[in-house]
């Protein structure tokens, strides 16, 4: 490797004191630099920093400064994130890779010690909770005891981990959704390393909405776990230039409209015009209108309209964002004065410094109106005043991304039930599960404070929530419990059921937990098509729970709303959401709170004590995993009987010089996708279906269906992970007439389950595409 080629652009900065260096952009004499998208030139930053003539050309800089040019080309360049953020469900077998790494290395006669992550790797444990118990005070003990029962053996080894490696760092379960973990503690938006050098945070991350922390000025988003632990071991991630989508915003939100209605909004404009592959970065005198946590929950759904990364730049409302998240003085300091100096600090009211992008969309904020999105694909917006007419006219339509091909006959079909002593009847549009979950929105104070107010109109009003719904509150941290409790509106929540869950991403990665038996049974022996209304990201078929099959994203203040009407084909322009305690119909405008009710409560309830007091000791964890007493070696005791963690067969018979690579020929398709398959599709992180493959290799260990828990859970056995390939249950092959997770054995034309015929394929000697 040769020496840097730009170390002249290596300058002092005097903060607070204390001299550090850093690599300034300005010094490169460059009149483009100031024309580069801000995300643009934290890329270049990441490249003159690492420039080696070897991981990083001269080249490569200058690609980037032609950025206008280059944008155009497919150009490669590589980018050195500044750490790796990951969660456990794609965590755990990044960990198990880096421990089967170190027993390969030993077998090969080298020091397994020296296999660590080289860039540091965040992980944070909060995909295990699941919705088991709800409704009551004791929801949350409940549900965390059966967390650690479930995967104890999970955290084990995560403990272990923890200990073994060098730049790893677990926050364990209980501490809330990895990606505000990431906004509130982890984030550094300016790094200063142990030689007081100076750089800005970016970050990859094994989950898609690693997006999230764009919101506030860093860097990053999601990728696959192999480009994840190749940058966990000093590889850079190669990438192509990427055009960026200048989008500006005007104006305020109106008093009606929350972040949530904003993002969904967003997500229909840029599926509509493609960002896949590009950045978006926000501009214009709008953004400095948005809360940090407005901005995030932008960044959030990055995934769900397509782009990369929905960036907003640093600006001062940031690093307010910043003090009031407990960062110290002399870091705030620092990270405004290495941001000013190197042009990275905007003034979104200043159009003079804006800089030049590929293309440029507007958006005037006073023009949001409420909405939702669904109910099977996170773009496919609605406004809150078309939803009833929307599931009303998809019940009875052909199946699609809006239809459920009810026939008519069957359209009016309703049972009734009683759960704990209290009677409802479930029908189409029965709204069964009512979560206040996700990273999306429980990271924004308006928008949870908002649903504290609604459910203390609603308490006050007389008004309570059906027997059949499953209520939920899973916050992103335990931030958002010191405020509603201090503002007074827990007891509201938790009086129309809404108790405390768990700290984790629950309902919306599919943790929803089972129905009431009663309920399940009603869906079940009617084929009713009934609704979740849930303030997530995500809501592809058989994801959030597979007996509901029609599923809206929205505001945890409609979450609220919903709830309590039961049903989402309501008009709630002219139908009462319910009767009150004296006998009045109660209406939605009854309950919704202004914006100036929601902002008085956030300005005295959110403080900076919270934050302090929720990520001071953040690092130990509960008591349950401080008593977890983990392995000491430097190698992993693998468990063969273990159906959890499990030594992955990559490295086995490795040799120095690996075999040369074959080609695919005469391969047969295994499946015959069509449009929006996602991950989803591919590798379902919810329950494992008790007809699967994987639920009869665990029945064949001895395991009843209670003890499957899910397949992200398992993602540390690549046995159980191979039999959840294209295992979700609302799968189109167009191979097959009914949707599921089968296909056709060309050879023979005999259907069955997709990892069966896979396997027969391999036994046989041919290869599959």
């Amino acid at each position: 490797m040769a020496p840097n080629p730009f170390e002249a652009c290596r300058k002092t900065l005097e903060v607070g004191g204390k001299k550090y260096s850093y690599f300034d952009l300005t010094a490169l004499n460059d009149a483009r630099y100031e024309k580069l998208p801000v995300s643009i030139r934290v890329l270049l930053e990441s490249a003159v920093r690492h420039c080696d003539e070897f991981h990083v050309l001269k080249n490569d800089v200058e690609s980037i400064l032609a950025w206008s040019q280059s944008q155009h080309l497919s150009t490669e360049v590589p980018f050195k994130p500044a750490r790796v953020l990951l969660q456990d469900f794609t965590g755990v077998p990044a960990v198990v890779d880096f421990a089967a790494m170190r027993d390969a290395v030993k077998e090969l006669g080298g020091d397994p010690q020296k296999i660590n992550p080289v860039c540091p790797a965040d992980l944070v444990i909060d995909h295990s909770v699941q919705v088991d118990h709800y409704g009551d005070l004791q929801a949350l003990e409940r549900n965390q005891q059966i967390e650690f029962e479930r995967n104890q053996e999970r955290f084990l080894f995560l403990k272990w981990g923890a200990k073994a490696f060098k730049n790893l760092l677990i926050v364990p379960p209980g501490s809330g959704i990895v990606h505000q973990v990431n906004l509130e503690y982890l984030s550094r938006t300016v790094f200063a390393d142990e030689n007081g050098l100076l750089y800005p945070d970016s970050v990859v991350g094994t989950d898609s909405h690693t997006t999230m922390i764009c919101g506030s000025g860093v860097l990053g988003w999601g990728v696959g776990g192999i480009e994840a632990e190749a940058v966990m071991l000093g590889q850079p991630i190669s990438m192509v230039l990427p055009e960026v989508v200048g989008y500006r915003l005007t104006g305020k939100l109106p008093s009606e409209a929350t972040s949530t209605d904003l993002v969904l909004t967003i997500t229909k404009n840029l599926r509509q015009l493609g960002v896949v592959g590009k950045f978006v970065e926000f501009f214009g005198p709008g953004v400095a209108n948005l809360s940090i946590a407005d901005r995030a929950t932008v960044a959030n759904m990055c995934p769900e309209y397509g782009a990369t990364v929905g960036f907003f730049p640093v600006d001062t409302r940031t690093m307010d964002y910043l003090a009031q998240t407990n960062r110290d003085a002399v870091s705030l300091e620092r990270i405004q004065a290495y941001l000013k100096a190197n042009k990275m600090f905007v003034d979104f009211n200043d159009a003079a410094k804006e800089p030049e992008f590929t293309t440029v969309l507007e958006l005037d904020l006073g023009t949001i109106t409420s909405c939702l999105s669904g109910p099977k694909r996170p773009h496919d917006h609605i406004e809150l005043k078309n939803l009833s007419q929307d599931f009303t006219a998809g019940l009875t339509a052909r199946p699609s991304f809006k239809g459920f091909g009810v026939k008519e006959d069957a359209k009016d079909r309703h049972v009734d039930i009683e759960v704990n002593g209290r009677k409802g009847t479930v029908r189409h549009g029965s709204v069964v599960i009512s979560a206040i979950t996700s990273c999306t929105n429980t990271s924004n104070p308006s928008v949870m404070l908002g649903a504290g107010l609604v459910a203390k109109k609603a308490v006050e009003l007389g008004l309570t929530v059906p027997p059949y719904v499953k209520t939920s509150l899973s916050p992103g941290s335990g931030v958002v419990t010191k405020y509603l409790e201090q503002s007074g509106l827990l007891p509201y929540l938790q009086k129309l059921g809404y108790h405390l869950a768990g700290y984790g991403c629950m309902t919306c990665i599919g943790n929803s937990g089972p129905l009431d038996d009663v309920v399940a049974k009603a869906i079940d022996s009617n084929d009713l098509v009934v609704a979740g209304v849930l303030s997530g990201n995500r809501n592809f078929e058989g994801r959030i729970h597979p007996q509901v099959r029609a599923n809206y994203l929205a505001s945890p203040m409609l979450v609220v709303a919903y709830g309590l009407a039961g049903r989402v084909d309501i008009d709630f322009e002219t139908e009462p959401i319910g009767t009150g305690k004296d006998g009045q119909s109660v209406y939605f405008r009854d309950i919704w709170p202004t914006q100036a009710e929601i902002a008085a409560f956030e300005e005295k309830y959110v403080l900076p004590a919270f934050f302090r007091e929720v990520y001071g000791n953040v690092e130990l964890g509960s008591p349950q995993w401080q008593h977890l007493s983990c392995p000491d070696s430097q190698l992993y005791p693998w468990d063969a009987k273990s159906t959890y963690i499990k030594r992955v067969p990559f490295f086995e018979n490795m040799k120095l010089k690996p075999a040369e690579p074959t080609g695919i020929d005469h391969a047969y398709a295994l499946l015959n996708l069509g449009d929006s398959v996602t991950t989803d599709h591919i590798s379902p992180a919810g329950s494992i279906s008790r007809t699967s493959p994987a639920a009869r290799y665990l029945g064949e260990r001895g395991l009843t269906p209670n003890d499957f828990n899910t397949y992200g859970a398992r993602r540390g056995n690549d046995e159980v992970m191979a039999r959840g390939t294209f295992a979700n249950i609302r799968l189109v092959n167009k191979f097959l007439v009914k949707p599921g997770p089968r296909t056709i054995h060309v050879p023979s034309g005999e259907e069955m389950d997709i990892y069966d015929a896979a396997a027969r394929y391999m036994s046989e000697g041919k290869p599959v595409i």
